[in-house]
C-alpha cells in the first residue's frame, strides 16, 4: 500500500472485505453474475491504472494491476486450483515489494508472507490440518529450502545492476546538504537522526579535530546565500599527499547527487567512476542513487591549493557591492598595518572571540544584511552564521575565502565498530587561502563552542537550548540510543553481506572456492550440480523419514484419503470407530458400509490374531477398493 496509488489500495481493501463477507455469510452474488461483475471490475481497474500512470507496460502499473487481480481472483475462484493460482500471485506480489525496498524489515515481512502462503497451500492439501500444524509444516518446508537459497544466492550469476531497473526508494534518501547555504539551513538538519554515511577504519581512528567530512564547497555569495561554483574534475587529486594516512571503507547513503562525502583529503583510489574536483570535492561519474561503498584513504595534513589559478583566487575574494558595510569597515581597521594575511586571520578570530557570540540552535531571523546583524546586533547563531560571517570578513580584507559544508565528528557504534555520521553532525567551516600555504581550514564555530569539535554538538549547546531526543542525557535516551545502535549494526550487516553482494564479491567468493575466472557455462554447471546434490540429499532424507507401515495401514490410509477428498477428513485424534460414527452422522447413505469397514479394520489392527486373518484382510481390501462414497 505504501507504493500503490491510494485508489488501487482502496479497491483492494474493498475486494478483500467482500471476500471476507463471503467466507462468513456465503455468496451474495454468485454464478454468471459474479463472473460478469469480476470481469467488469478488472476492466475498470485496468483502465484506471492506464490513466493513472500514462502507460501500461512497466514496473509500477504492473504491480498495481497484479495487486488488484489477486483480490479479484479470490472472488472469482471456486476451486482449490483457483486458490493455488491465487497463492502463486501472492508470492509474485511479495517479490515485487523488493523492487521498491530491500531493507531488513521488508525481508522479514516477505518471509512472514511466504510462511503464510505456504501454510495456505498446506491447508489446501489437508483440510483437517489445524492452523498451527499448517504453519509448522510450512516452516519445515522453508527450512528444507534454506540450503537451496544459500546456493542460489552465492552461485547464481550476478548482474551489474538491479533487475527490472532501479528500486524506487533509491532516490528518496537525501544527505540533507544542498548546493547552497543560507542562515538557518544547516541548523534545521540537527533534528534529523538519519545516517549520512558510515566509515570502517582499518587501523587507528583520526582524532576528533580531523574528522571533517567534506561536502559542497560554496564559493559564490550574493550577500545572503552561499552557493556552489562548478569546477573542473580529474581522476587524480590536485595535490601531492603527505602526512598521516587513514584507510577506511566508506558507505554513503543514496542522495541522488554526484557528491561523495569523504574525509579531508582523499588520496588516489583504484575504484572506477570517481574523480577529484579542483575545489577538493570527491565526485562520482553519475548521481549516487543507491548505497555506495568505497575503499578510500585520507591525508588530513596534506597542503592543498598551492597552485590554484589566479582567476579562482580572484573569485574567492568577491563580495556583492555595498553589502555588509559594517563588516567591511571593521576589516579595514583590522587589516591596517597588518604584515601578512595570517595576521589578519588572527585578528579576525580574536575579534570574534571578544564579541562573546553565542552558539545556539534557535538563532533569530536576520534581515537584508545577515552578516552585519549577526556580528553587531544579535550575536546568536549556528555554524552557518559563524562560517558565513568569517568568510565575508576575510573577503572584505582581500583574502580568498570560501565556505565548506559537510559533517564534523561521528560516533562509534560499539556493536559493530563502525563510525556513524548522521545528519545531526552537519557542519559548516571556512577555508582561507594564504600564499605558500594554500587553503587552510578555519572553524570559527570553535571560538564560541570549543566542545563542538572535541565532544560533539550536544556538549556545545547552552543549557537553555532544547536538544533532539537522541542527544539528551538520561536513562531512557541512553536505552533508546543502544537499541538504535544495535538495529543499525544489524541493518548494516544486511546491507553489506546481502544487498551489497555484487559481481566483484561473487568473483572473490568463487576465487576462494577454486573457481577463479570461471566462465558463465562453468558457473551454471556448478550451480546445477550443487542443486542436484541437494535434491538427492533431500529425497534420501524424505524416504528415510517416510513411515512405511504394513499392508493393513496402507489400505486404511487410502480409505481415509478418499473420504477427505469428499470433505470428511479424519482428525488426528480420531480412532476408526469414532471416525465411522462421525461419517455416519454427516453422510447417512454411507453409514452401513463405513461402519463395516471401520469395525473390520479395528478388529484386524487391535484384536487378537485368528486363523482367518489373511482372508479377513483380503475381504477388507476388497470392500475399500469397491467402496464409492455417495
Amino acid at each position: 500500500m505504501a507504493y500503490l496509488p491510494p485508489w488501487v489500495s482502496a479497491c483492494c481493501i474493498a475486494l478483500l472485505g467482500w471476500q471476507a463477507l463471503r467466507c462468513w455469510r456465503g455468496d451474495i452474488v454468485s454464478g454468471r453474475l459474479l463472473r460478469l461483475l469480476v470481469l467488469l471490475l478488472a476492466a475498470a481497474i485496468a483502465g484506471g491504472i492506464r490513466l493513472q500512470f500514462g502507460y501500461f507496460l512497466g514496473k509500477d502499473p504492473g504491480i498495481a494491476l497484479l495487486a488488484a487481480l489477486l483480490c479479484l481472483k479470490l472472488l472469482e475462484g471456486s476451486s482449490s486450483r483457483d486458490l493455488r493460482a491465487a497463492m502463486l500471485l501472492a508470492l509474485f506480489l511479495q517479490l515485487s515489494l523488493f523492487f521498491n525496498d530491500q531493507t531488513l524489515p521488508v525481508a522479514a515481512l516477505a518471509l512472514g508472507g511466504a510462511l503464510c502462503t505456504l501454510a495456505t497451500l498446506v491447508a489446501l492439501e489437508d483440510p483437517a490440518a489445524r492452523p498451527l500444524s499448517a504453519l509448522r509444516s510450512s516452516g519445515l518446508l522453508m527450512l528444507q529450502a534454506l540450503p537451496f537459497l544459500v546456493v542460489l544466492f552465492m552461485l547464481f550469476p550476478r548482474l551489474p545492476g538491479p533487475l527490472w531497473g532501479l528500486p524506487a526508494n533509491a532516490q528518496s534518501g537525501v544527505t540533507g546538504l544542498s548546493d547552497f547555504m543560507a542562515p538557518g539551513s544547516i541548523s534545521q538538519l540537527i533534528e534529523s537522526d538519519e545516517i549520512a554515511l558510515r566509515a570502517e577504519f582499518a587501523g587507528e581512528l583520526p582524532p576528533p579535530s580531523q574528522r571533517y567530512w567534506r561536502g559542497p564547497v560554496l564559493s559564490e555569495f550574493d550577500g545572503r546565500v552561499w552557493s556552489v561554483r562548478e569546477t573542473l574534475a580529474s581522476r587524480s587529486p590536485p595535490y601531492a599527499v603527505r602526512g598521516s594516512r587513514y584507510d577506511y571503507v566508506s558507505t554513503v547513503e543514496p542522495h541522488n547527487q554526484r557528491l561523495l562525502l569523504a574525509l579531508d583529503f582523499p588520496g588516489t583510489t583504484a575504484q572506477s567512476g570517481i574523480s577529484h574536483a579542483s575545489d577538493l570535492r570527491l565526485l562520482a561519474d553519475r548521481p549516487v542513487t543507491r548505497r555506495t561503498r568505497m575503499v578510500l584513504s585520507a591525508y588530513p595534513e596534506t597542503p592543498v591549493g598551492l597552485n590554484d589559478p589566479a582567476f579562482e583566487l580572484a573569485n574567492a575574494r568577491q563580495l556583492p557591492p555595498q553589502s555588509s558595510p559594517r563588516t567591511r569597515a571593521l576589516m579595514a581597521q583590522l587589516s591596517a598595518n597588518a604584515g601578512d594575511a595570517q595576521t589578519i586571520v588572527d585578528r579576525a578570530l580574536l575579534f570574534l572571540r571578544d564579541q562573546n557570540l553565542t552558539y545556539t540552535l534557535s538563532p533569530p531571523l536576520l534581515g537584508d544584511e545577515p552578516v552585519d546583524e549577526f556580528l553587531f546586533d544579535t550575536g546568536l547563531g549556528f555554524c552557518e552564521h559563524f562560517s558565513s560571517a568569517f568568510a565575508v570578513m576575510m573577503r572584505a580584507a582581500g583574502i580568498p575565502a570560501r565556505v565548506v559544508t559537510g559533517y564534523q565528528g561521528g560516533t562509534i557504534n560499539r556493536f559493530d565498530g563502525t563510525m556513524v555520521i548522521r545528519q545531526s553532525d552537519a557542519h559548516a567551516w571556512v577555508e582561507v587561502w594564504i600564499e605558500d600555504r594554500g587553503w587552510l581550514r578555519v572553524d570559527p564555530t570553535a571560538l564560541a563552542a570549543p566542545d563542538r569539535i572535541e565532544r560533539g554538538l550536544s556538549n556545545a549547546l547552552p543549557d537553555s537550548d532544547t536538544r533532539p531526543f537522541m542527544m539528551r542525557s538520561g536513562v531512557v535516551a541512553q536505552v533508546m540510543r543502544d537499541m538504535r545502535d544495535r538495529w543499525e549494526a544489524l541493518a548494516n550487516a544486511w546491507d553489506i553481506n546481502v544487498i551489497g553482494f555484487n559481481q566483484q564479491r561473487q568473483r572473490d567468493l568463487l576465487s576462494h572456492l577454486g573457481l577463479d575466472g570461471a566462465e558463465l557455462r562453468t558457473l551454471l554447471l556448478t550451480l546445477v550440480g550443487t542443486i542436484s546434490l541437494l535434491l538427492a540429499a533431500l529425497l534420501a532424507w524424505a524416504l528415510h523419514r517416510r513411515p512405511q507401515g504394513d499392508a493393513l495401514d496402507r489400505m486404511w490410509h487410502r480409505f481415509c484419503k478418499r473420504m477427505a477428498r469428499h470433505g470428511l477428513a479424519r482428525l488426528p485424534s480420531e480412532g476408526p470407530i469414532d471416525y465411522a460414527e462421525r461419517i455416519a452422522r454427516e453422510s447417512p447413505p454411507n453409514a452401513a458400509r463405513v461402519r463395516a469397514i471401520a469395525r473390520s479394520y479395528a478388529r484386524l489392527r487391535y484384536g487378537a490374531a485368528a486363523a482367518d486373518t489373511p482372508a479377513r484382510t483380503r475381504e477388507l481390501a476388497h470392500r475399500i477398493r469397491e467402496f464409492s462414497p455417495q
